[in-house]
């Protein structure tokens, strides 16, 4: 695939804070995607200031998708993250229907929580909406918390088996994604932590390594699935994608580890751009 092509990233938008669209964004602009964005909520700041306000943006979605239609915009690929309210899962649905005609790449990254629980603020009705949400992905990314409680309804496991993982996989294909990422899983045998996955593309499960860093910064997850779809759409393999989405996180990580005092605030995204390349 070349990089011509025009990406839609639904997600919210922060006021503070480099998570969601505004860590998402300079990444697929700095691989020379035209990005485009609809912000499911705008948030002050990121949550784990524990104090923020958040405004849902879902009238303005109704209205905005009204007016691409009329304007005929279309997209090649759709990625969705954050989802505030039940009628966003519908619109976005009618977003997927809508651009039918480009068949576009759907990445749905379902956030809504990790380390064994709920993110603070989430609609009741978070995990049957992002099961949907997922029912309609070419690609799905959740960590290993989101992948538990959308296949379980909780948090079965901390650590897998590699039995475990394949089910845990084949259950997501089974509500309707088509290929399954989960970006953190911890591995029974060896106390190792993996990316497992399933490319459809390649009819190929795969298990990436990685080293786990203990430094929370927010909006990993964001980042992780920005560069895993452009790299992706410049031609890469799934698994390779993830790879390079792996290796840039932990790049940016060790650097921002040493010099970002507020971590609340997330990496320095334009600064680690330089990891892309």
């Amino acid at each position: 695939m070349d990089k011509d092509k025009d990406i839609l990233l639904i997600n919210d938008l922060p006021g503070v804070g480099k998570v969601a669209l505004s860590a998402m964004m300079p990444i697929v602009s700095s691989l020379g995607f035209r990005v485009h964005n609809l912000p499911t909520a705008i948030v002050s700041n990121t949550l784990d200031y524990g104090l923020f306000e958040i405004m849902d943006m879902t009238d303005y979605m109704e209205k905005t998708i009204d007016i691409w239609n009329k304007l005929n915009f279309k997209f090649d690929c759709i990625c969705t993250g954050f989802i505030n309210s039940d009628p966003q899962v519908e619109l976005i649905e009618k977003i997927i229907k809508d651009n039918k005609e480009k068949s576009p790449i759907v990445m749905v990254d379902p956030i809504m929580g990790d380390d064994g629980k709920l993110y603070l603020g989430l609609s009741e009705n978070v995990v049957k909406n992002m099961r949907k949400m997922c029912s309609m992905a070419d690609i799905v990314t959740p960590n290993l918390t989101e992948a538990s409680f959308i296949l379980y309804d909780e948090m079965k496991k901390t650590a897998l088996t590699k039995e475990e993982i394949k089910e845990y996989i084949d259950e997501f294909k089974k509500i309707g994604s088509k290929s399954v990422v989960i970006t953190s899983v911890k591995h029974k045998e060896d106390n190792n932590y993996y990316i497992e996955g399933y490319s459809h593309f390649e009819d190929d499960y795969f298990s990436i390594p990685y080293d786990y860093i203990n430094v929370r910064f927010p909006g990993t997850g964001d980042v992780f699935s920005a560069v895993l779809i452009t790299k992706f759409l410049k031609g890469l393999t799934l698994k390779e994608s993830c790879k390079a989405a792996s290796d840039f996180v932990r790049k940016a990580m060790e650097k921002d580890e040493k010099i970002v005092v507020d971590k609340r605030m997330g990496m320095n995204i334009e600064d680690n751009l330089q990891f892309l390349k």
